[in-house]
């Protein structure tokens, strides 16, 4: 870039013709990428002198004005945790919002909370908002949220901390609360085989969770050391909802040979799985075994007791604020002494030998 040229008489001017100069054209003429545009702008400490200094220049000549809406998107923080979640489990995110306040409490933040529709038209734009307009000092993401790169892209680029909670990991370790979900589901394929159960159905969560995979691959693994597999004739896609639970387990049970045993994605479909079984005049587990997956508190709660795949949720939550909050406290996230996310089966009243 020449010191002492005219930029408005050269004839290769970078400046883009009849439009607003943007932080993209600031990027690309100054070979920086636009994250670095960004602190430069909000006078970040992360940046290095030179390449301040090279960015600056290119600001300068092109006359580039941030826009205040997206500079306070990227730096102007407020004292907010975002939990960003398309879960359709209420016990599910209530125990994970617990968790989250667990993990922030003495920091000086609080939670704030914005259920989503990742199916939606307006979804990107409805999480950018939300993390504008609340000027968030982090993120938390369940599955499935998690799981979305876009939203991952969008948080980078403004700059905003985020951890994710997933079945399997999908970034830094730093940004990761990983819950191994394919060891638990094993656990429970295992469980049933083992009480002799042949006839054995899965119902699946929806096909946009990573969990209804690694849930059913899981599932699939434990069979196979029993030296069984799943028929596909006992496989059924629900949406980890009560009444999905409920519609699949009819359409099981009315089968000409029905499963004896069924093995849910989660609780909220065991306790539809169990609805279906009484309206049938079932007797779990004599007729039926269910097991679930998650141990939500109701899991306990309902009659008989469920035999489920323990996810400490809550723990899940806290963990995941502790990483994001860890750098506010002085720590630094890669030494956090956290222990890996293991689930285990917890064997209750639902889940017997098969009659006979």
């Amino acid at each position: 870039m020449s010191d002492d040229s005219d930029s408005g008489s050269r004839d290769d001017d970078p400046r883009p013709s009849g439009r607003r100069v943007t932080i993209n054209d600031i990027a690309r003429i100054a070979e920086v990428s636009k994250k670095t545009v960004s602190r430069v702008i909000n006078d970040s400490p992360s940046v290095r002198g030179e390449t301040r200094e090279r960015v600056e220049a290119v600001i300068a000549e092109l006359g580039f004005t941030p826009d205040p809406q997206a500079r306070g998107l990227a730096f102007r923080r407020s004292f907010l945790v975002g939990m960003i979640y398309d879960n359709p489990s209420p016990n599910y995110v209530v125990n994970m919002q617990q968790g989250i306040l667990d993990g922030v409490r003495g920091s000086g933040l609080e939670l704030v909370v914005h259920p989503c529709n990742r199916q939606a038209d307006n979804f990107l734009s409805n999480v950018q908002a939300f993390v504008v307009r609340q000027k968030l000092a982090g993120v938390v993401m369940p599955p499935s949220v998690s799981e979305d790169e876009r939203v991952v892209e969008l948080l980078r680029e403004a700059d905003c901390p985020y951890v994710r909670i997933a079945s399997v990991s999908l970034d830094e370790p730093e940004r990761m609360v990983v819950t191994n979900d394919r060891l638990g589901a094993a656990e429970a394929a295992r469980h049933l085989a083992g009480l002799g159960h042949r006839r054995i159905a899965f119902i699946s969560g929806p096909d946009t969770f990573r969990s209804s995979h690694e849930r059913g691959a899981g599932f699939a693994d434990g069979l196979a050391e029993h030296g069984l597999t799943l028929d596909p004739a006992y496989l059924r896609r629900a949406a980890y909802t009560f009444e999905s639970g409920v519609e699949a387990a009819q359409d099981l049970l009315a089968m000409d040979l029905p499963p004896t045993a069924i093995f849910a994605g989660n609780d909220e479909m065991a306790i539809g799985v169990m609805q279906a079984a009484r309206n049938r005049g079932l007797d779990v587990p004599k007729d039926l075994s269910i097991v679930g997956f998650d141990d939500l508190p109701m899991a306990s709660r309902v009659w008989p007791n469920l035999t489920t795949v323990r996810l400490p949720i809550r723990d899940m939550g806290r963990m995941a604020a502790e990483k994001l909050t860890a750098a506010r406290r002085g720590i630094d996230p890669t030494k956090l002494n956290q222990p890996d996310v293991l689930p285990s089966l917890v064997i209750r009243e639902s889940s017997a030998p098969p009659r006979g």
